[in-house]
């Protein structure tokens, strides 16, 4: 193998790999969203002050889903309850913690038809920001592979390397759109 092949099929690879990064980005911004259920991942972007720190709640608490519309917070020290009270009502959760004074809990209401509506609309808004990257992602590869042309590859080759990529952004794109209907799914089942 040459050194110019070697250098198509890493900037492949690397394409892949990005593309793949994109789409694990997509299923954290996903799991985020509320669905009908309750699920610990909801609260994965509420960051708690703590001693003067930004601490993530999941760092500072076990979070389980005992029922199918509540969380319970147990922190692991009950000096910071206050604090994960404060953030979570900062959060855009919209949901009011319960303190008992060893745990937080979090009811989730019914979700109505409007708030579904909502839900549905941020879950579009975050596929299709998964999909301009992925766009990015090709655009830039494609760059990358036509410098290739002053390094002695044939233009036959980078063709075929940019139907390669046309192929892996396709694929990446249905994955993250299989995704999101299924998060539209759960979000609109009653």
């Amino acid at each position: 193998m040459s050194e110019t092949e070697q250098s198509a099929e890493e900037i492949l690879f690397e394409a892949e790999d990005r593309m793949e990064k994109s789409l694990e980005a997509l299923k954290r911004d996903l799991a985020n969203i509320r669905s009908t259920r309750a699920t610990p991942n909801m609260l994965d972007q509420i960051s708690v002050e703590y001693y003067g720190a930004m601490t993530p709640l999941n760092q500072m608490a076990t979070i389980q889903a005992p029922e199918p519309r509540m969380l319970l917070i147990s922190p692991f020290d009950k000096a910071s309850m206050g604090d994960i009270e404060k953030a979570i009502l900062k959060s855009d959760l919209g949901l009011t913690p319960q303190n008992d004074g060893t745990a937080i809990r979090l009811f989730l209401p019914e979700l109505s038809m409007e708030r579904r509506q909502e839900l549905v609309k941020q879950v579009q808004k975050r596929m299709e920001e998964a999909r301009v990257s992925v766009r990015n992602i090709r655009r830039d590869t494609n760059e990358e592979l036509k410098k290739l042309k002053t390094g002695g590859v044939s233009e036959d080759e980078i063709k075929g390397a940019q139907d390669e990529v046309q192929k892996l952004t396709d694929a990446c794109i249905k994955k993250g759109e299989e995704q999101a209907s299924q998060k539209e799914e759960s979000i609109l089942s009653v």
